[in-house]
């Protein structure tokens, strides 16, 4: 096995793979659930959608700092266990503040797992190897994205469109994830109390409080995906073309993660994700503009390029600014902040939408994405200028 093909990164990806099937089982089915068989508004999916990233934020600080003095795995269990529970609040709400308690809930789970897991993947695998086993995380997760809509679509034709009966499917390939997290090892060493005391007076270092600043002005273009499950439908997707345009949107991140991750390694994550930032301002703006179906698929499948470009990407780039005391902490800061500008994204996104031909909030990210692959691309060519 290659060295950083390591046993906790494979099972934390197989865990990663079954929650995911989970949750992009229920995802694309979520906006026509709330809107169209609840009857909740835009912005109310905006705003649930934006608040559950704020909760899976706060969380993300608690776990990501705790993990740096107890360990990583309890967290892991309990965030996979209750991303159960929550999808099962969702499956069975007949109104939205149920489906709200049950995101909300989800995406605590989320928080707490995200960033011990992150960090014990970093605890697992060499350094200069980040950028492969963080992409190959991100493909895992990207299967199992693509298992889950193939799924859904599958239940839809058995249970005759039921959007609700197939909803539930996802509890199966959840509490699944939650086992699989038994098996994982943790790698983290206690540090002594004297060690600890001092480490928690240290800050965290300005270069890696520089990459989160400008990491987080961006993602405050980042509309929930959500929000464009609902553009199609509204274009007039059904409900099977939606679950299969996503499905299309997860496979293509699943063929662009590990090359991604890959190039980073060698080249510069700054590079990549502004790369990544690039497509997302290309598939927004045709999204916003455009009711053409073909013409959606394109800019869909684009912005499949989004999360594979950026997602395992940034958290390569802060875990290679972080030093070992603080880890879960940086990883905790960075992901929390990203969770919390989308907060932000959904409540200006949800609150802008509209029924006309033209999307003009996905427009306004477009240019927002734009401006953040510049800053990126600009700050790189400063850094290799002789």
């Amino acid at each position: 096995m290659k060295k950083w093909l390591t046993r906790n990164l494979v099972l934390l990806t197989l865990v990663s793979l079954t929650q995911d099937a989970a949750s992009e089982l229920l995802y694309p089915l979520l906006p026509i659930l709330l809107t169209g068989v609840i009857g909740a508004a835009p912005l109310a999916l905006g705003l649930i959608e934006g608040c559950a990233e704020a909760a899976a934020g706060f969380t993300k600080l608690i776990a990501g700092k705790s993990s740096d003095r107890i360990g990583r795995k309890p967290f892991v269990i309990a965030g996979y266990s209750l991303a159960g529970v929550g999808k099962a609040f969702v499956v069975v709400a007949t109104g939205w503040p149920l489906v709200f308690l049950g995101r909300v809930t989800d995406r605590i789970g989320k928080g707490l797992r995200g960033t011990p897991r992150d960090a014990l993947i970093h605890d697992s695998v060499p350094k200069e190897h980040l950028g492969k086993a963080f992409g190959f995380h991100r493909t895992g997760d990207n299967i199992g994205a693509v298992i889950g809509p193939g799924l859904a679509l599958i239940g839809l034709a058995m249970l005759d469109g039921d959007v609700r009966a197939v909803a539930k499917w996802a509890i199966i390939p959840a509490i699944l994830s939650g086992f699989l997290t038994l098996l994982v090892k943790d790698k983290f060493v206690k540090p002594a109390v004297e060690e600890k005391i001092q480490k928690i007076k240290v800050p965290l270092p300005g270069t890696l409080k520089k990459a989160i600043s400008i990491l987080v002005l961006i993602q405050l273009t980042n509309i929930p995906d959500a929000l464009l499950l609902l553009r199609l439908h509204d274009i007039g997707f059904s409900t099977n073309g939606v679950v299969l345009s996503y499905m299309l949107f997860s496979a293509v991140t699943v063929v662009a993660a590990f090359p991604a991750g890959y190039v980073a390694d060698k080249l510069s994550p700054r590079v990549v994700y502004a790369i990544g930032l690039l497509a997302f301002a290309i598939a927004y703006a045709t999204l916003g503009l455009t009711s053409n179906h073909a013409l959606a698929l394109v800019a869909l499948a684009i912005y499949g390029l989004f999360p594979a470009l950026t997602d395992g990407v940034g958290k390569a780039w802060i875990a290679g600014l972080s030093e070992d005391h603080h880890r879960g902490r940086a990883q905790g800061v960075y992901q929390a902040s990203m969770n919390f500008a989308v907060l932000g994204a959904g409540i200006w996104g949800g609150a802008m939408w509209s029924s006309g031909s033209t999307q003009w909030p996905l427009v306004v990210a477009a240019i927002g994405g734009a401006m953040g692959s510049l800053t990126l691309a600009t700050i790189h060519l400063r850094r290799v200028r002789p």
